[in-house]
């Protein structure tokens, strides 16, 4: 028999921004909570791939920069002394009705909690790669997939690839870094909020749409330019660039989440107006979560966190109301009560 402080009240997969703000909100709802993801830090992809990218549409935030976004968001989270597991991918997922809870198994230990709430994003991905012959052999030294510092690009001449918001962002971020910025993408339509593109263009950005990277030109062992294609025309040019920076999306799949007993349709796990899939006490949110209507966006992710924490916190409690209250009307020491447990631990 399991003991019952190794039970907890909610275990959240996923430490992303979603997962971060589901955790306090347990938090705020005095529920013992641990965190689970796959990568060695939390802050999920804007951690990993965007820490100097700024965000534009977070509410109270003109604009962000994600890594202070994300420390925010981990303070936030961590007034309530979540268990953290990094580094940990989880595989299995099992119902024990003797102890009333689930039991979560991850390529290192098992987990056992009331409720499940999976904020997963997109699942595991993998960037989407250039597939030049000769790419991969300039990865980190003229080929970036991400911006892990903005000091990279500085004084270079930067050709962008991709039609979304990434490209358009990026293009903002480095105006007042790099020399000069290009842009290719093989439509005429954008993924991107219309207000990136405007401003993209109102900085001079040259846009040059139905282009494409053909091949990449180098010198004594250095990039200086890249052969564009247009894939209407068949036309072809070369310009000087000493960098690329393609945004070409990602690889995504849910991995062994796709082969639990729940309802997923593509790469999207179903769940109700109260964020609940199809088993009761699972809950999803985030990009991971599909319904009618669904919009995939850090600020829509925050509220489905809380939806399903609240509901979440109905289960383990059946006189608790899904409605919290306001927190602003709450007063210090419901704020700040912390439910005793084990202390927040990163393993």
């Amino acid at each position: 028999m399991v003991a019952e402080s190794d039970i907890f009240d909610i275990t959240i997969i996923g430490g992303g921004p979603v997962g971060l703000y589901g955790a306090y909100y347990a938090g705020l709802r005095q529920m013992r909570t641990k965190i689970i993801d796959s990568l060695d830090q939390l802050g999920g992809q804007l951690a990993t791939l965007y820490p100097e990218k700024y965000i534009y549409d977070v509410a109270g935030f003109p604009k962000v920069i994600a890594r202070d976004l994300v420390k925010n968001l981990v303070d936030q989270a961590q007034q309530y002394e979540p268990d953290v597991r990094l580094s940990q991918t989880v595989k299995t997922l099992e119902r024990d009705e003797s102890q009333q809870c689930y039991v979560v198994t991850s390529d290192k230990e098992v987990h056992r909690t009331r409720t499940l709430l999976i904020c997963a994003g997109a699942g595991a991905f993998q960037v989407r790669k250039l597939t030049l012959a000769d790419a991969a052999r300039w990865e980190g030294r003229g080929i970036y997939y991400a911006v892990g510092s903005k000091q990279v690009f500085a004084g270079k001449r930067l050709l962008i690839i991709g039609g979304g918001d990434s490209a358009l962002d990026w293009a903002m971020n480095l105006h007042d870094t790099a020399s000069h910025i290009t842009i290719i993408h093989r439509r005429n339509q954008f993924r991107a909020h219309e207000d990136s593109i405007s401003k993209t263009m109102a900085m001079g950005v040259p846009i040059l749409t139905f282009w494409e990277l053909k091949a990449l030109q180098v010198t004594d062992n250095n990039l200086v330019g890249a052969v564009l294609v247009n894939n209407q025309t068949h036309e072809e040019r070369t310009i000087h660039v000493d960098a690329i920076l393609p945004q070409l999306g990602f690889v995504s799949s849910l991995g062994a989440i796709k082969d639990w007993p729940i309802k997923v349709q593509g790469h999207s796990i179903m769940v109700d107006q109260k964020m609940q899939t199809n088993l009761p006490g699972v809950f999803a949110a985030g990009d991971v979560a599909g319904f009618d209507g669904k919009l995939k966006l850090i600020a829509t992710g925050f509220g489905e966190a809380a939806t399903a924490v609240n509901f979440a916190k109905t289960l383990l409690d059946p006189k608790a109301k899904a409605f919290p209250g306001h927190s602003s009307e709450m007063g210090p020491q419901t704020l700040t009560t912390i439910v005793p447990g084990t202390h927040a631990t990163v393993v």
